[in-house]
């Protein structure tokens, strides 16, 4: 009973305090009856871990949102099916400024920002007092504190990779640094500051975050079991020391890329290489517990505590989202998105060679037949079956072809002839008596996001062979390449290509790492980055993406025209608008070039 009064108190604390950051304006406002306002949460201990823990709610929870698989539909990956969605505007270069669908992010990160602020101000958050036994405080300060660091990281990380850009002033610009409790959205008038200068921030705040944090939240590394109550498993999904260390292998990586590395400075490429090295290893060497984590281990989307995450959001329990919105009409679901035929055509085939090889075995005639495992775990094709997990029941059989129930044409159905498969649970049937939903979250940082930050760096470091950091950009690609997939398919156990396009050189091998890389993240939000910082010009983004026409012919087979056009991309900017009312606001902050209309 104590528990459960204590559960609710801090229930009630932490309800509290996200009301009083609710506001745009008035982070902190008076609570409405009056006796409650900024000064006074530092008489209450769960108000002040409030200020930290409110921050994690300010995270997505799913793919299904602008910075998910939507965003995806700005690149060569996704057309989403609705024409006046924001970001299909954005991509066809008709984006109004009453439209901007990043706006809440800046508020967002922000309100996260002048949260851990608040916390962090002259040690006042370190310095509460929040259990009576020394040793035990000592746990819960030293957490919150490097939390409160590593949360400002992330939002400025957040807000560098939206909205950091070159400016209309010719400058590489970032975002405001704000490390005091400012309110953003008051009277203020802050400038941009310089890109190279949010990075470091950023990485400092990460080596802030290390010096108080225990490396992992794991039970085997408390060995005191009365310390369990305060540290280890139960803060699995908080921020720990080895998720600062994937956080800085990130950023690198980004500012080693060609859009923001224009003097290829080698030292960046090499850090990117050796943080994400070193959270490899600690997955590999630590983390491989009994039950743990084994590198070879398919993805779980619906596991919580799958081992493979390195920061996941917190998650949605019995949720549907992604298979409603995945889904087509005739499968109950929404059709909200569709793959591209260039990224169907991205997969190899089952031998591991791309089917522009002539040893793939392609045949267009045919082209979803012999094709690599993942494909089939990852796009939902004409003719495709939706099988039962862990039966023979087949639920759906998708008709793609001319005036079949699933072909393009009503808005419950993708534009290109394609569904996507991946993150939906086949286990889940909305024509069931009982629906079986899983939980769902959003998995920020992975093993594979690890290996593949590591072996594009390596790669740009000494090659795809070399032997500088104990593994090569090879080797570790063959990890990925070697997994099982989700649904159960085979990883390549011999795979003569990996070896021919290492032995190619570190252009090829380069080659070969993007591709790997958009096989993996797609529908993550995450290729239209990748795009912007691999490219110094706007031609990547602007391609036309195109979808399957396909015929059903009289005798049952079919014929496949992979050629048409479906959506013509416009870009005049690789980057996104600084909000537009904010640039009306604060007339010292510039607008990204290629934004005209919104300064």
């Amino acid at each position: 009973m104590k528990s459960m009064y204590k559960s609710a108190r801090s229930t009630a604390f932490l309800l509290l305090i996200g009301t009083l950051l609710a506001s745009c304006v008035d982070y902190l406002d008076p609570y409405p009856n009056g006796n409650r306002d900024s000064e006074d949460l530092w008489q209450y201990q769960d108000m002040v871990q409030g200020l930290v823990g409110q921050c994690y709610d300010f995270m997505p929870r799913n793919y299904n949102d602008n910075e998910g698989v939507y965003l995806d539909g700005a690149s060569d990956d996704v057309v989403i099916t609705s024409t006046t969605n924001n970001i299909t505007r954005l991509a066809v270069g008709s984006l109004p400024t009453s439209q901007d669908p990043f706006r809440t992010y800046w508020d967002r990160d922000y309100r996260a920002i002048y949260s851990v602020n608040l916390f962090l101000k002259d040690r006042r958050g370190y310095n509460t007092r929040f259990l009576v036994d020394i040793h035990l405080d000592s746990l819960v300060k030293n957490r919150l504190q490097g939390e409160a660091f590593a949360l400002r990281a992330w939002f400025q990380w957040d807000l560098l990779q939206k909205f950091g850009g070159k400016g209309m002033d010719g400058q590489m610009l970032g975002y405001p640094i704000v490390l005091e409790p400012v309110d953003i959205g008051k009277e203020v008038n802050f400038a941009r500051s310089p890109y190279d200068e949010c990075v470091k921030q950023i990485l400092a705040d990460c080596d802030s975050a290390y010096k108080y944090l225990p490396i992992a939240h794991r039970d085997f590394l408390v060995p005191n079991i009365n310390d369990r109550a305060y540290a280890g498993a139960r803060y699995w999904g908080r921020f720990d020391g080895i998720t600062t260390r994937a956080i800085k292998a990130q950023v690198y990586l980004t500012w080693a890329s060609p859009r923001f590395n224009p003097g290829n400075d080698l030292t960046r490429w090499d850090m990117a290489a050796k943080y994400a090295k070193e959270v490899m290893d600690f997955k590999m060497n630590t983390d491989a517990v009994s039950k743990g984590f084994t590198k070879n281990k398919a993805v779980n989307w619906f596991d919580p505590n799958f081992p493979g995450i390195i920061f996941s959001s917190r998650y949605q329990n019995a949720n549907d989202a992604m298979e409603r919105m995945f889904y087509p009409g005739g499968f109950q679901g929404t059709g909200s998105v569709g793959a591209t035929q260039e990224l169907v055509d991205a997969f190899p085939m089952k031998n591991g060679y791309p089917i522009t090889d002539p040893k793939s075995g392609y045949d267009p005639t045919k082209p979803y037949e012999n094709r690599d495992p993942r494909f089939y775990s990852t796009i939902f094709y004409n003719n495709a079956k939706a099988v039962k997990i862990n039966t023979s029941n087949v639920m759906y059989t998708f008709e793609n072809w001319l005036n079949g129930k699933d072909a393009a044409g009503p808005p419950v159905n993708s534009r290109t002839n394609y569904h996507i498969k991946k993150m939906v649970f086949m286990g889940l049937n909305f024509s069931d008596n009982s629906i079986n939903r899983q939980p769902h979250a959003k998995f920020f940082l992975r093993w594979s996001h690890m290996v593949l930050a590591f072996a594009e760096a390596a790669n740009q470091v000494e090659g795809p062979n070399g032997s500088k950091y104990g593994l090569s950009a090879k080797e570790a690609m063959g990890y990925l390449r070697s997994r099982d997939t989700p649904d159960g398919g085979k990883g390549f156990t011999t795979d003569p290509y990996l070896t021919e396009v290492a032995d190619a050189g570190k252009a090829a091998f380069t080659e070969f790492i993007h591709n790997e890389r958009r096989l993996e993240l797609c529908f993550e939000g995450q290729r239209f980055y990748d795009l912007r910082r691999w490219s110094t010009s706007l031609d990547v983004l602007n391609k036309p993406v195109h979808m399957a026409r396909i015929t059903k012919n009289d005798d049952n087979t079919f014929t496949y025209d992979l050629t048409v056009p479906v959506e013509t991309r416009s870009f005049k900017s690789a980057y996104l608008p600084i909000p537009y009312d904010e640039v009306l606001r604060m007339s010292n902050l510039v607008q990204n070039e290629g934004w005209d209309a919104w300064k």
